[in-house]
């Protein structure tokens, strides 16, 4: 059940508006414009289309009709086809994990949001229904207000990312003041946001980035970040750390952090082997599979060094969510727009990320 729609209906006007909404006889909206991925592939398999059906609220759901939704590496990635094992039988989907927008309706069960109250979230990295599109359909628990003195293209660069690095640093690592962080690849949104929320936790936080990271990320308030393009990071990193977050993931970097981790500590990869693991023997066998792996270097590590291994996955928090809402409110949490594209261009976006034209986030804006 439905419990109220949107205030007013917009109406197309011919240069790109959303003039191919279909609505019900109570006016709620049906069918709406959206990216779908029909097939695996290069940006040229994204197709923007009209009339893409909008499913029936579940009780605790929310409709956003979205303003801003931004590009994360996953999206690139599954666009390529990972995650394949678990996406492939369920195409075509609709990719996306941010937004950033305004609650069209809410489930019978929803209520700490509103009808017309601007808000911004991330869906799960599993949904199929993502959000590149006019109306997108998130739980109650992964949208908080919008941060005021945000506009939707900065607001939407920010959840999905944040509540990666929060999942790792505050529900894994459990990190508190006082505490030293290490962050490799600091340069990156996920790994911005973790030295931000480090930061705010009162704790001490070095990072390894590229040159052009540095002065930003010091602003943040990092005492250390080492250019790992010009410096041997290992030899320059100093002590050692209470918790790594490795944003990069290859053997050197794993290795690295592991070496650099107190007795007791946590290291954290955002490059776990689940899906790829997975996508080469299918689901029955590489899930198992998966998690021996993993559970056997819990144990090596644990032994080896007396430390806790983990991968990192993003998942929904809303005490995380209200609590990163409050950061960026402060201006003390921030993920850069680099380039803003209408969401009509999604194909030039994609691209761009996948040649690295631009190095930082990537913002669709939807009219």
């Amino acid at each position: 059940m439905i419990r109220l729609i949107s205030r007013r209906i917009e109406i197309g006007t011919g240069d790109g508006g959303i003039s191919n909404l279909g609505f019900d006889k109570r006016g709620i909206v049906t069918s709406c414009r959206a990216v779908l991925l029909p097939r695996f592939g290069g940006p040229e398999v994204l197709e923007f289309r009209d009339n893409v059906a909008v499913p029936d609220l579940k009780p605790n759901q929310v409709l956003v009709r979205a303003r801003a939704v931004s590009i994360n590496p996953l999206d690139t990635r599954m666009r390529s086809g990972y995650g394949r094992s678990i996406f492939e039988p369920l195409l075509p989907l609709i990719l996306g994990r941010d937004i950033s927008g305004e609650v069209a309706a809410v489930g019978n069960s929803v209520k700490s949001l509103t009808v017309g109250q601007e808000v911004f979230g991330a869906l799960h990295p599993t949904a199929v229904r993502g959000t590149y599109t006019d109306y997108a359909i998130l739980a109650e628990d992964e949208l908080a207000p919008k941060p005021g003195s945000l506009s939707h293209a900065e607001a939407s660069a920010i959840p999905f990312a944040a509540l990666t690095a929060w999942r790792a640093l505050k529900s894994t690592a459990r990190i508190r003041e006082g505490h030293r962080v290490l962050v490799i690849g600091g340069g990156g949104a996920v790994g911005f946001s973790a030295i931000q929320l480090a930061v705010a936790a009162g704790c001490h936080v070095s990072t390894t980035c590229g040159g052009e990271s540095i002065s930003r990320i010091l602003a943040a308030g990092a005492e250390q970040a080492v250019d790992y393009t010009i410096e041997d990071a290992e030899v320059a990193l100093k002590g050692h750390f209470d918790a790594v977050l490795d944003t990069i993931g290859v053997p050197d970097t794993e290795r690295m952090g592991i070496s650099l981790l107190k007795k007791g500590g946590h290291y954290m990869t955002l490059q776990g082997e689940a899906a790829s693991v997975t996508d080469r023997h299918g689901l029955a066998i590489g899930l198992p599979m998966a998690a021996a792996i993993l559970l056997k270097k819990q144990i090596q590590y644990r032994y080896s060094h007396g430390i806790e291994y983990w991968w990192n996955y993003m998942r929904a928090d809303a005490e995380g969510l209200h609590e990163i809402r409050r950061l960026s409110e402060a201006g003390k949490l921030q993920v850069p727009v680099d380039k803003t594209f209408p969401i009509s261009q999604v194909r030039e976006a994609h691209e761009a990320k996948d040649r690295r034209q631009i190095p930082g986030k990537v913002v669709l804006e939807i009219d």
